[in-house]
């Protein structure tokens, strides 16, 4: 899978291989990349080290990378200091997709590029938009969730969705809902997940835990870590039989729950294409090359990959094929047992 994405998005900055420096305006050989926060596992295990690899390869630039730990003043601040630094680019995964649009307004007046990373940024000049099909996140999500809760008798289902600053958190709302919605299922209650906390999704699930009881079948959880609340508020409340819980992002300690029987789904999103892609983009920015995309989305050029629901039957076949996580990361000692009991080792 992930060759075919290269080869659906090489095209899209492939002339950021044929120069090996900057010819940039502003003379930078820097490129600042901005993520939102740590407690996503994705970023600093994936995104961060194949965005940097990749520049790597394509010449001698530098990475000024941040963290915004979740807070949208900090990420502003970074950003500032990158601007004074010499940034000759921003890429840029928002903590917050509407006050991000001062980021990117301060970076259009000194003429530097943004890449709006796996969030669209509410407005500004944006040079590129690179991300997943959002919408299709929420629906394969709400597609496998919908067909288990179903085989499990139906009944009623929390919704624990991602932080109401994320512009993506809306489109896996939106998604879910449109198939969820469809299926009658009852919705006892709904949250959207402050900065994306799994304590606080455990917090909130296990407070629906005590009104609604065993009329409790499902809950659907925006990505791993609210799945991984929410596993441990009914794990705690020993809430039997165990609901039908959903993700995103394939994280290892998801993986492992879907093979115990925890977690029912994951939603793998093929990241070092799109952190690939990032890398190209920016490159060619920075030597002032011209970029193209097979879509825009508010009128930024954009490409959007395609996600794949992942569940205990395609293990193999998705994230253990294209090598984001071997047999050994997930079948550890602990799981070994309930690896061998799902054909995986």
């Amino acid at each position: 899978m992930t060759a075919l994405l290269l080869a659906v998005t090489g095209g899209a900055a492939a002339c950021a291989d044929s120069r090996p420096g900057p010819s940039s305006s502003s003379g930078s050989d820097s490129i600042a990349l901005l993520l939102p926060d740590a407690k996503t596992a994705r970023y600093e295990t994936f995104d961060r080290p194949f965005f940097e690899a990749r520049v790597a390869e394509l010449g001698d630039y530098d990475v000024l990378y941040s963290n915004a730990d979740q807070d949208a003043a900090k990420q502003q601040q970074q950003a500032e200091s990158a601007l004074t630094a010499g940034a000759g680019v921003l890429v840029l995964d928002a903590v917050d997709a509407n006050a991000a649009v001062t980021i990117v307004r301060s970076a259009n007046a000194k003429g530097v590029p943004v890449i709006s990373y796996d969030r669209l940024i509410a407005g500004g000049d944006l040079a590129y938009y690179v991300s997943f099909d959002n919408e299709k996140v929420g629906e394969l999500q709400a597609a496998e969730f919908v067909d288990a809760v179903e085989d499990a008798g139906g009944g009623g289902i929390l919704m624990v969705n991602g932080s109401p600053t994320d512009s993506n958190a809306a489109q896996f709302r939106e998604g879910a809902h449109r198939l969820i919605d469809a299926s009658g299922l009852d919705v006892l209650a709904e949250y959207d997940t402050p900065d994306w906390s799994p304590d606080k999704a455990q917090a909130w699930v296990a407070a629906q835990i005590a009104q609604h009881g065993d009329e409790i079948v499902g809950v659907y959880a925006a990505n791993d870590g609210t799945a991984g609340g929410a596993v441990a508020a009914l794990k705690a409340a020993n809430v039997d039989p165990f609901p039908v819980v959903t993700g995103q992002d394939a994280e290892l300690s998801a993986l492992q729950r879907i093979i115990t029987g925890d977690q029912h789904m994951t939603v793998y999103k093929a990241i070092k294409p799109q952190a690939e892609l990032a890398a190209e983009v920016a490159v060619a920015l920075l030597n002032g090359e011209e970029v193209t995309a097979p879509m825009r989305v508010d009128g930024v050029p954009t490409t959007l990959l395609d996600p794949v629901a992942v569940t205990v039957d395609n293990i193999l076949e998705t994230v253990v094929a294209d090598g984001f996580w071997t047999v050994a990361d997930i079948c550890t000692p602990q799981y070994a047992d309930a690896c061998e009991a799902a054909g995986i080792g």
